[in-house]
């Protein structure tokens, strides 16, 4: 089967991105997906949030400036036997202003994880991208095959959503080949006790319908804890309900998008 791509992306911070991105990877890979988590973020929340360390060189920087290669970056998170990492480092914030340079900077990035589509090692690819429409962003925009919105439980954050939907519909206009399309968006930091998450959820299923997962992911305090550990939630608290609701979003991924064990 071909690799499957996904970007989990929101130009804004603190909206569950990194916290979907680990546990979505950790759960793939407990159901047998060979998962590479690709963290892009210089910040390495993605990284650390696994109980890796931003080393030096361990990260796509290199092969994003034309030296080395993706798959060597590849390393295996030992929690999981279908759980691997592309850690990222402080280096990768010098890519924004780099790419710039090139001309084909817009697929680049594309075309540094095209070995490790190539290599039949690996079943998916999750992108964890910069809280920013940067060129980072945009690169994993124009790489991967469908965008995974995570949208916190409130008003402002649907201002966003239009934005990053009308960034994608810019870059199909760039002529670059461009075949994203939006997967699904996961509703995060979902309160049931308040109107305000019922009615913004409401908002967003009338807007997108079956593109809105059925999954909520909780407001929780385990789900803040867990990177801290550099754990997932499976691994910190396996019963909690953050745990739940994210083993809940793997499966709808896997049914949704056909995944292959």
């Amino acid at each position: 089967m071909p690799v499957t791509v996904f970007t989990i992306a929101n130009q804004k911070g603190g909206v569950g991105k990194t916290t979907s991105a680990i546990n979505l990877s950790y759960a793939l890979a407990e159901k047998g997906v060979r998962t590479v988590l690709v963290d892009l973020d210089p910040q390495a929340n993605a990284t650390s949030g696994l109980g890796l360390e931003k080393l030096e060189g361990g990260s796509l920087y290199g092969p994003l400036c034309g030296e080395g290669c993706a798959l060597e970056k590849v390393q295996p998170v030992g929690v999981s036997r279908s759980l691997y990492i592309i850690p990222s480092e402080v280096d990768m914030a010098a890519i924004e202003i780099e790419l710039f340079q090139r001309d084909n900077y817009l697929v680049l990035l594309r075309e540094v994880l095209s070995p490790l589509r190539e290599s039949g090692d690996y079943d998916v690819i999750v992108l964890d991208c910069p809280p920013a429409l940067g060129m980072l962003s945009m690169n994993s925009l124009v790489a991967a095959d469908y965008l995974l919105i995570a949208l916190q439980c409130e008003y402002l954050a649907m201002e966003g959503l239009g934005q990053i939907l009308k960034v994608v519909d810019k870059l199909r206009e760039t002529g670059s080949d461009h075949q994203i399309e939006l997967g699904g968006i996961l509703m995060t930091m979902f309160d049931k006790r308040t109107n305000l998450c019922q009615q913004v959820v409401g908002e967003v299923r009338n807007h997108f319908d079956k593109l809105v997962f059925n999954s909520m992911i909780p407001r929780s305090v385990r789900l803040s804890e867990a990177p801290s550990f550099g754990q997932s939630i499976f691994e910190y608290a396996p019963d909690s309900s953050g745990a739940n609701a994210y083993n809940c979003f793997a499966k709808e991924v896997v049914e949704r998008f056909n995944l292959g064990a």
